[in-house]
């Protein structure tokens, strides 16, 4: 089985959120499997300087009101083929993979993003300028989503699998951007691409898509809602019988206490006692008062409303009172990253935030912190909450999306059937959320429930295998038809 697998990110080459993380380990899962996957990336700056071995593929024809371009090839460090689209004019420049260095989306991102889209579309088809041809075209989220458009107008594609992993960044552009991305004209209606009278590259995707998934069942179910549709619900209940919820793995040898280097003392499920070396050595490295006997609470998370993280900085006072400590790590909304920082300066000691991207720092929490707290008004499936629980560390979440799918709340019941997870609020408010972490921190004074706790969230399997059989599946059934 051929796929190939397009995406605007992938770790540890370009990451901006767990798209990254996932592009990574689901092909490498399914290479593991005996599928020969290829995945096709933007030849950023940051991809390019990682990767300075790359070969030239093939020269891609030229494609109407986009600027030449070229296929390089070369792999990932776990050994996953790799296609990059070298296009110096869309794609070399500082800032980010969306944004330029002030935080700005690019205004081009329509055709920096059509032009991924149309180069998967073309490996698919009949006139594709490589010998390779996938049996299946895997797409995720907005910045591919005009894949399945461009494969619908062309002859001899194959099947393709559009992936849902935030329904809430769609990627919108003005009505123009039709034609000047190479897209019929019949396409703009509401049975296609038009949205609100606009172009929706996401739209395009879930419309033209053979199959849709999303990354956890809860959130496939809440985005056919009007609460977490944003506009896109009927299109998605309407194609509800190829909707898939796919809960998401993690990668487990990146993420395995056992063998992390970031850490000053492994240990496993066998021996969790070098988790206390770990919470110490956290709390030196943050300016915490070392205190092994508070609960101490781990945030790693973008700084966004969407991720609960203002509710965190409202309650953060009332937490260390209980007593706690709370360490935060992350970068986004500029109010919220100077709320972090005031509240690291007037709590010294007893709170400490970091604010931008540390991916060693965030081994460290995960390891030394004591609960997670992972408060989101949404979350498509979420991983952060999957890596607390591999490293003894149960996290503390709200009722959503893949969060609810892979959290079983604490309680009595839940602790002597042994299923216990970590500890669940369904009320978005900040009072539930310190209700909750105040319940968590009563529990980590009860070292036996604790422990019993901590047990049940590290015996958890959250690896890629089961996950990939499911899209290999998929896969199978679309070729079959």
């Amino acid at each position: 089985m051929r796929v190939l697998f397009a995406t605007s990110e992938v770790t540890p080459l370009i990451k901006t959120g767990g798209l990254a993380d996932v592009s990574a380990a689901m092909p490498a899962a399914l290479h593991g499997m005996g599928v020969d996957v290829r995945i096709l990336l933007p030849g950023y700056p940051q991809v390019l300087k990682a990767l300075p071995h790359l070969q030239a593929a093939t020269e891609i024809p030229i494609q109407p009101n986009f600027p030449a371009a070229r296929l390089l090839a070369g792999s990932l460090p776990n050994g996953v083929s790799l296609l990059v689209i070298e296009c110096a004019e869309l794609y070399k420049r500082g800032g980010g993979a969306y944004q330029d260095e002030h935080g700005l989306d690019w205004p081009d991102n329509a055709l920096r993003f059509g032009l991924l889209s149309k180069i998967a579309a073309l490996l698919s088809c009949a006139d594709s300028p490589l010998d390779w041809k996938p049996d299946i075209v895997h797409c995720n989220d907005w910045q591919t989503g005009l894949t399945p458009a461009y494969m619908h107008f062309s002859d001899g594609a194959a099947p393709c699998v559009m992936t849902v992993h935030n329904l809430a960044f769609q990627g919108v552009f003005p009505p123009q951007m039709v034609a000047k991305l190479g897209l019929p004209a019949e396409c703009f209606q509401p049975d296609g691409v038009e949205f609100y009278d606009n172009l929706s590259f996401m739209k395009a995707g879930l419309y033209y898509a053979d199959h849709i998934t999303t990354v956890s069942p809860s959130y496939a179910n809440e985005i056919q809602t009007d609460a977490l549709g944003f506009g896109l619900q009927g299109l998605l209940a309407y194609r509800r019988e190829v909707l898939t919820g796919i809960l998401n793995g993690i990668d487990t040898t990146e993420w395995n206490p056992a063998t992390d280097p970031n850490l000053v003392q492994s240990y496993d499920i066998t021996d969790i006692s070098g988790k206390s070396a770990n919470k110490c050595a956290l709390q030196k490295h943050m300016g915490l008062h070392i205190d092994p006997d508070l609960p101490l609470f781990g945030v790693v998370s973008r700084f966004t409303p969407q991720k609960g993280v203002d509710l965190i900085l409202e309650i953060a006072p009332q937490l260390i009172a209980l007593p706690a400590q709370l360490v935060l790590l992350g970068t986004g909304d500029i109010e919220m990253q100077r709320i972090a920082l005031e509240l690291s300066h007037n709590y010294s000691g007893q709170i400490s935030a970091y604010v931008g991207f540390d991916e060693a720092l965030s081994h460290m929490i995960e390891a030394g912190a004591d609960i997670f707290l992972m408060p989101s008004r949404f979350e498509p499936c979420g991983l952060s909450q999957m890596y607390s629980q591999r490293y003894g560390t149960p996290p503390v979440v709200h009722a959503t999306g893949g969060l609810i799918d892979t959290v079983l709340d604490c309680n009595a019941a839940s602790l002597k059937q042994g299923v216990a997870s970590g500890f669940v609020f369904h009320s978005m408010d900040s009072s539930s959320l310190l209700a909750t972490a105040r319940r968590a921190a009563m529990t980590y004074h009860d070292k036996k429930s604790w422990q019993a706790l901590q047990h049940n969230c590290m015996v958890k399997n959250f690896d890629w295998n089961q996950s990939a059989a499911a899209y290999h599946d998929i896969y199978t059934h679309l070729m079959r038809r």
